[in-house]
């Protein structure tokens, strides 16, 4: 069977392996996200995520760039930390980039292994956390669910489930943090995504509600000299719209599903990774209503997103 799935208890949190053949995907428990993916290309071993050195890397510096971050139950950024919902005022407690909250509350969760599993088609791992209602400033408890799934042909997916018993709907947003390295500076890199239309932001990068005509990486556009920190919507008539990160020969594809209609890109200062982020609601969705979903008691809410790493120089 040429999928295996492996598990260091060695650290504070498990680090679960995915493996086929010289294909890796290292996915943390603390956290619940993929710390690696490391394919192989013609000068080697090519670890296509900016991630941590360790779980108590991870652990200290979370809140330092958010690397690959899980964005629940609401992303980016909210208005001073404060929404108010079925006719109630409730305010975030927990992390602020000031002016605004940041980033929502499960960046540094603690996952349990719900299940591993072998195929002839993939390895995959299930993590679990169940949000308690420890901030008083979103007091709806939900349980959530990560499956990450590595395939053939350098392929990763992750499908995440949101279930939750409370008495109504509640107010819900998600995203994935993730920064991307193709081995070189970003301003050598290439990218594309399916969209012409940004959110004008105002100062503090929260949308006005007003769009703006953004149309030049709607095919590939050299980021050389080009600094983003902006949130596009994706076109919704293209078949499925994806978004390719570009450099000497090796490319990164994203396609997300319908559940993620918005992409934020972020081009960090440092320029060895860039962060791109597949949301299903705006920054400040809690108040502007972009993309803010209710999700109903007892059904479950699945979002799902999927990387693929060719290396055409191999």
């Amino acid at each position: 069977m040429p999928f295996e799935v492996s598990i260091n208890t060695q650290q504070q949190h498990p680090i679960i392996t995915l493996k086929n053949g010289s294909t890796s995907a290292e996915i943390y428990a603390f956290g619940g996200f993929v710390n690696a993916f490391t394919i192989t290309t013609a000068s080697g071993l090519l670890n296509v995520i900016d991630g941590f050195t360790s779980v108590e890397d991870a652990i200290a510096n979370a809140t330092n760039g958010f690397k690959s971050s899980f964005l629940s139950p609401f992303t980016c950024r909210m208005n001073r930390g404060e929404f108010a919902f079925a006719g109630t005022n409730y305010k975030i407690e927990k992390f602020y980039l000031p002016p605004h909250a940041i980033h929502g509350l499960l960046f540094d969760a603690a996952y349990n292994i719900i299940n591993t599993n072998c195929s002839n088609n993939e390895a995959s791992v299930t993590l679990q956390h169940t949000y308690l209602a420890t901030d008083n400033g979103y007091p709806f408890t939900f349980a959530v669910q990560h499956r990450w799934a590595l395939k053939a042909n350098n392929a990763l997916s992750v499908t995440t489930t949101v279930h939750h018993t409370n008495t109504s709907a509640i107010p819900y947003a998600q995203g994935w943090h993730p920064y991307f390295t193709l081995g070189s500076t970003v301003d050598n890199y290439t990218l594309q995504f399916d969209s012409q239309t940004m959110l004008e932001f105002d100062g503090t990068l929260l949308p006005t509600g007003n769009t703006i005509t953004r149309s030049e990486f709607a095919v590939g556009t050299s980021l050389n000299g080009v600094f983003l920190d902006n949130c596009f919507q994706l076109d919704a008539t293209a078949n499925q719209p994806k978004c390719v990160l570009s450099y000497n020969g090796v490319s990164i594809t994203i396609v997300p599903d319908s559940s993620y209609p918005f992409l934020q890109v972020y081009t960090p200062n440092y320029r060895h990774s860039i962060a791109i982020e597949n949301l299903s609601g705006a920054p400040d969705c809690f108040n502007n209503g972009i993309g803010l979903r209710l999700l109903k008691p007892n059904a479950s809410s699945i979002f799902t997103t999927s990387y693929f790493v060719s290396a055409n120089n191999f």
